[in-house]
């Protein structure tokens, strides 16, 4: 979502925290029922860890020590910059992790996960989710499961205990990402405030180009509370290994 006022940047914390008030109220054994009803079962496919499948992985503050740890170099701020200033600076809520050329994970090979015990917060929740967002028809409201019939297998049995399992887990992550993204807002108001700053969309537009066509950006990430500095271009966000 591209921020265009000061305006947009209350009005989209606001609606982030009526969603958060909105998950709080979401009853944890009807996530829990749906997930039993569903019954879904992975099949390996390696779908979920792809670009075309996914778009990215957006990693929570718990992750970022995680994946320097594993690979200094797999992370790169989130695609889809939420904000640039009248200085040509992007915003961004978080960091992501990179990709190979062809759209898989870094941390794909083989089809197989190199990394699946350290695996990150998404990666152990997911296909599961509880956020609200659009239907194909247009609907707003809270979807269970992200890619429902276009990767793995349904029907299969759950426990009850299994199933309560998942959803504690999900909504856990699905709060703390929701979190995040408040408190990226909040310290984006603060921030501009102090320093004279305001989101422009015509040097957004301009910037953008620049980025598409390779050129090196400044972005500045919101992690643990405060903003880091990084300067990437379109290229770095994919990987030849």
């Amino acid at each position: 979502m591209q921020i265009l006022s000061i305006k947009t940047i209350r009005a989209k914390r606001e609606e982030l925290e009526s969603e958060y008030a909105l998950l709080t109220e979401f009853p944890e054994g009807k996530l829990a029922e749906i997930i039993e009803d569903v019954g879904f079962k992975c099949t390996l496919c390696g779908k979920c860890c792809t670009k075309e499948f996914n778009d990215h992985v957006f990693l929570l503050d718990t992750d970022i020590d995680r994946a320097k740890r594993i690979d200094p170099s797999s992370i790169v701020p989130a695609p889809y910059f939420e904000l640039c200033d009248q200085h040509g600076n992007f915003y961004v809520s978080g960091y992501s992790l990179r990709c190979r050329e062809n759209g898989d994970c870094i941390f794909l090979k083989e089809n197989r996960c190199t990394i699946y015990s350290d695996r990150f917060s998404i990666c152990r929740v997911y296909p599961f989710m509880l956020h609200r967002e659009e239907d194909e028809n247009g609907a707003y409201d809270f979807r269970q499961i992200s890619g429902l019939n276009l990767h793995g297998e349904y029907n299969h049995p759950v426990s009850r205990e299994e199933a309560e399992d998942i959803a504690k887990r999900t909504i856990a992550y699905e709060k703390e990402f929701l979190k995040k993204e408040i408190a990226f807002y909040s310290a984006v108001l603060e921030y501009f405030d102090k320093n004279g700053l305001k989101p422009v969309r015509r040097i957004y537009d301009r910037k953008m180009k620049e980025f598409n066509d390779d050129i090196p950006v400044v972005v500045y990430v919101f992690s643990k509370g405060n903003f880091e500095r990084n300067t990437v271009k379109l290229s770095d966000y994919t990987s030849e290994t």
